[in-house]
């Protein structure tokens, strides 16, 4: 796949209503076109919320909408008939599809067991009380509407190691529940935050439980023969044992009929964790770029007081461009959300033209950006608020410039706080670029490109500049940009 691109297909306020698999289907030719050829869809399992689940409430990964459970057959998206026409629609516009996998916690069980159980310090997960506690958790999981048909697993508090509500007596908390299936503590290989990490939201899955990997490994093989997915984007790992991931990574790639293309959400801004985790997983997922994330955010809210010239720095794509997953936008950080980190729509060209056009990662683009959001919800102040997000005008001719002008060597001039500037230099096949941007005033660019470059005319693909540049005979021009604007100045003769 040449210049791997990718689009987060749906946010967290996409309406309720089975509309997004129908739109999928819809979207695919329109977007091979302009240069997207990986999706990401949204949790596909029914959840626990039914109808209005996201997705992440994960509660049975066998239902696609085919079952009547949680008051539902179809998901939030659609039902497993539309899910598999718009897999279908896209594989046949050469767009990969990758699955979301939600398997740190399982939430909306059916019945309710006895268990025992022990608080643990919500801050510090490692300090554990010693009293334990005769209860009872809804922690069992027979998925009476689906019957036994895929899979005959029944879950119980042996598959789960904490939980954060218990009855008789009632309580909310964290829980640590006490088996034998799985040993004291939590997992390890873990993220360090809160002194354990392990546990993150509902009935949280132990994977020292050996019944429990292979169920998930046999889900994993189940919904790849299903669907004829070519990835997956895993959730929350940074709360999964790396251990487990390495394992069950190994075990999708061996069975799987061609490579698949996996990237993990460990949401971290410290660069040296991301690079931790995929050490601990010998390399064999993607780490969506965190940090980046958060240096887009602030740039766009510093405005002409943020350095340019740092915006990589310490980044994952820095560090580790080859398992780099870069992004502007995600359902997590836009406004109202549980990581909410907007980057201002001003921004929003110069960050995407930043991982677009740039050889390091695999760009991800947010559907909001693409296509416009509009939606409401409660701050965390309790107050109401209406929340606008806008289509980032010539995303499109970003997308496709990446297609047609991402090419060849790369070479950098973050050289000026303000007015930074990095070239492409084609290949045989294909044309280069040379993109300026500046969070200031107006900026411009004295760049030597070398002979090969002499005596051309060049031309904003863009049109956000109206002037040609012309190349001396050395192949040294004067590139400009708008302030607070991006350009993309491409050869008069590819136009």
């Amino acid at each position: 796949m040449k210049n791997p691109t990718l689009l987060q297909c749906f946010h967290w306020y996409y309406p309720d209503g089975g509309e997004l698999w129908p739109e999928v289907t819809a979207l695919a030719p329109n977007l091979n076109e302009i240069g997207i050829n990986m999706i990401w869809l949204p949790p596909a399992c029914k959840g626990a919320s039914g109808g209005y689940s996201v997705g992440y409430d994960s509660y049975d990964l066998f239902d696609l909408g085919e079952f009547d459970q949680k008051g539902t057959i179809a998901t939030k998206y659609g039902d497993k008939v539309q899910l598999l026409e718009a897999i279908n629609a896209l594989k046949a516009h050469d767009i990969a599809v990758l699955l979301d996998v939600v398997v740190n916690h399982k939430m909306g069980a059916d019945e309710k067991e006895a268990v025992r159980v022990q608080r643990v310090n919500e801050q510090d997960r490692t300090q554990i009380n010693e009293e334990i506690i005769e209860c009872e958790a809804w922690t069992r999981y027979t998925f009476p509407g689906r019957a036994g048909k895929y899979s005959q697993f029944i879950w119980d508090y042996k598959c789960f190691s904490g939980i954060d509500h218990i009855e008789n007596p009632t309580e909310d908390g964290i829980y640590k529940i006490v088996n034998d299936y799985t040993g004291d503590g939590w997992n390890d290989q873990v993220d360090n935050e809160m002194g354990n990490f392990d546990y993150l939201m509902g009935e949280n899955i132990d994977y020292r439980n050996r019944a429990v990997t292979e169920e998930i490994k046999y889900w994993a093989r189940w919904v790849m023969e299903e669907t004829g997915c070519d990835g997956f984007r895993l959730d929350a790992v940074k709360h999964i044992p790396a251990w487990f991931y390495k394992e069950w990574i190994e075990h999708v790639q061996e069975v799987a009929p061609e490579p698949l293309f996996i990237v993990a959400e460990y949401w971290s801004h410290e660069v040296d964790k991301l690079q931790r985790y995929i050490e601990q997983v010998d390399g064999k997922t993607m780490l969506f770029d965190a940090p980046l994330q958060m240096n887009f955010h602030e740039a766009s809210q510093q405005g002409r007081d943020y350095d340019m010239s740092q915006i990589f720095t310490g980044t994952l794509v820095e560090a580790d461009p080859f398992h780099a997953v870069t992004l502007v936008a995600n359902h997590d950080t836009q406004p109202l959300q549980a990581l909410e980190a907007p980057v201002e729509a001003w921004f929003k060209p110069l960050a995407y033209a930043l991982i677009l056009l740039r050889e390091n990662g695999v760009p991800s683009v947010f559907y909001p950006d693409l296509f416009g959001a509009s939606y409401e919800d409660t701050g965390s102040d309790g107050e109401t608020y209406h929340i606008d997000m806008p289509v980032i005008e010539q995303l499109h001719e970003l997308i496709l410039a990446r297609q047609r002008f991402a090419h060849g060597v790369q070479t950098l001039w973050f050289d000026h706080p303000n007015c930074i500037a990095f070239s492409r230099s084609g290949t045989a096949e294909d044309p280069g670029c040379v993109v300026v941007l500046s969070n200031g005033d107006e900026g411009e660019k004295r760049l030597q490109l070398g002979e090969n470059y002499g005596n051309k005319r060049w031309r904003d693909y863009l049109g956000n500049r109206e002037e040609t540049v012309e190349t001396n005979e050395n192949g040294e021009g004067v590139f400009t940009c708008n302030g607070g604007s991006v350009s993309v100045w491409v050869l008069e003769e590819v136009l």
